[in-house]
Order: C-alpha cells, then sequence, then structure tokens
C-alpha cells in the first residue's frame, strides 16, 4: 500500500522540499517528471500546482497534500484539514491576499470599487469578500502579472503576498486585506478513515511540524560549577526551563537548551562571563513538541 501525496509545485516548491529535508526525506526532483522520488517506499509523490491539489484530493486522485487555505476556499474543496504548516515562500509565516490599487488612484476603501474592474487569481474568494462588503463589482481572472494591470486592464486588483515589497515596486497601495492564508496538510475523507494512511500521514505531519518548530533556533550545550549555576540560567531565556544534568566531576553540571539563533551572538559571551565553559552551538532539524 502506498499514500499517495500531492507537493505543491511552483512558488512553494523549493521551500516544501527543503521542509521535507528537514523532516528526515530525501526527495528528488527531475525537471521533466511531476513524479518526484522519495526515500519511503510507502509514499507516491506527484507535484502539483497549489491551485489544483485541494481539488485532486478532493477527488481521490490524492490521498493527501499540501496547499494553501486560500486555495481549499477557492476550490470549495470538501477535504479534511489535517494541520496548519505555517510556512511560506520567502518566511515561515502567513500571506495575505489583499486588496490593492495604484498609489495615485482615489481609493480608499473597497466601498470606492463599486462597479470597477478587479483583477485577480482568487476569484470565488474576492466575490464573496465584495459581497459581504456589499460592493458589486467585476471580478476578472488574472493569469499572472497581476500587479501590473492597474490602472490600463483593471481598477485594482487582488493578490498574495507577504512583504508588500512586489506591489510597492509596481506603484500599488493595499487597501484591505480580503484572506490570510498559511500552508495546510489536508486530506482525502476517505483516506483519512484509513487507519493505515492515517498514520502514515500523521507521522508525515508530526515531523513537518517538528522541522517548523526548529526553523530560526539552536541548541547550545555547555558545562558549568555548580556555583554558577544560577548566574548561567539567568543569561538564558526564561521561556523554557534548560536541562541541567550531573557531570562525573560533582561539583559541575552540563546545561543543555534551545535558544533562537539570532540571540545567540549576544548570549554566548554573556554566558562565557557568567563562568559557563565548553559552549557548544549545534543545528537542529526538528522539535517535536
Amino acid at each position: 500500500m502506498k499514500l499517495k501525496l500531492g507537493l505543491p509545485k511552483g512558488s512553494l516548491q523549493e521551500t516544501t522540499l527543503e521542509l521535507f529535508r528537514r523532516a528526515g526525506y530525501e526527495i528528488s526532483v527531475n525537471p521533466r517528471s511531476y513524479f518526484p522520488v522519495i526515500d519511503d517506499d510507502e509514499i507516491e509523490c506527484m507535484l502539483i500546482r497549489a491551485q489544483e491539489v485541494a481539488r485532486y484530493v478532493e477527488d481521490g486522485i490524492l490521498d493527501v497534500g499540501l496547499t494553501g487555505k486560500d486555495w481549499i476556499l477557492e476550490n470549495d474543496a470538501r477535504v479534511v484539514e489535517v494541520a496548519d504548516l505555517v510556512y511560506a515562500k520567502q518566511t515561515f509565516g502567513k500571506v495575505r491576499w489583499v486588496l490593492a490599487a495604484p498609489e495615485n488612484s482615489p481609493f480608499k476603501s473597497v466601498k470606492d470599487l463599486g462597479g470597477k474592474i478587479i483583477a485577480t487569481e482568487l476569484v470565488k474568494v474576492t466575490e464573496r469578500y465584495l459581497a459581504s462588503k456589499g460592493v458589486k463589482a467585476k471580478v476578472e481572472f488574472s493569469w499572472g502579472a497581476t500587479e501590473v494591470k492597474p490602472p490600463v486592464l483593471a481598477d485594482a486588483i487582488v493578490e498574495v503576498t507577504e512583504t508588500g515589497s512586489s506591489l510597492r515596486a509596481n506603484g500599488l497601495r493595499i487597501i484591505e486585506t480580503v484572506l490570510e492564508s498559511n500552508t495546510k496538510f489536508i486530506s482525502n475523507p476517505a483516506a483519512w478513515k484509513d487507519p493505515w494512511k492515517r498514520e502514515k500521514a500523521e507521522t508525515i505531519v508530526l515531523l513537518l511540524k517538528g522541522a517548523i518548530e526548529a526553523a530560526g533556533k539552536v541548541g547550545l550545550m555547555l558545562n558549568v560549577r555548580r556555583e554558577d549555576l544560577s548566574n548561567v540560567l539567568a543569561v538564558l531565556p526564561a521561556l523554557k526551563r534548560p536541562t541541567v544534568s550531573n557531570l562525573s566531576d560533582p561539583e559541575w553540571v552540563a546545561v543543555n537548551t534551545v535558544i533562537d539563533e539570532k540571540t545567540v551572538r549576544e548570549i554566548i559571551p554573556r554566558l562565557k562571563a557568567a563562568n559557563a565553559q565548553g559552549i557548544v552551538e549545534y543545528p537542529l532539524n526538528k522539535i517535536v513538541i
């Protein structure tokens, strides 16, 4: 038996493959094939545009897959939303679909767009958003390069963004947020009821979540005399207690903890000043909580 897994092709592809690598799965992609090879004989992969993953999972062509909340809503897909996997193309965070218009346009809110043309790839979601605001506008499907369409081909757009830099580069101003989205691990309802497929899917999710949890964090190990332990612990972040272990020398203990990588350069000198010795920083692939 195999679990048929849909991976998002396109902007999320490389980030997703790297996430699987950190979770312990090696996936090899042949540019001429839509069927990557994974080092797990019980999984069969297929690369599909994120926009289509939910539909194929719903139809049972795929058992499980990774796609955005946005495309689940756009396809009205009846799938099991197994887990949130909050990562995006550039950052480990969420993305926004925003309503944007040219900087010099008179539009200040969605109410100003009645009777206007809005270009987007997220047509159904945009239409529902406009209806919820009592606005009647023409929503046109955009095949791409949506940012360049206003003001000649459209009055405004609804486009996805992480940082807003691409919109600003094209002279656009964000008016409102239409939808906040993140990647989700989804399953076909029948596959989710199958004990073997469900257990396999839950294992993948556990490891992927562990890889996301470890993003931007490192481990620290160090030795310290018992008499200096309180000073060392005062330096370390207080969010979670570090592990303190006895050493063969009863006057010394070992301390092991996880911290944000961006704080390491500030913390290590302070640990040294608190008489810590043998400080070792090591990378983390997964943190399972």
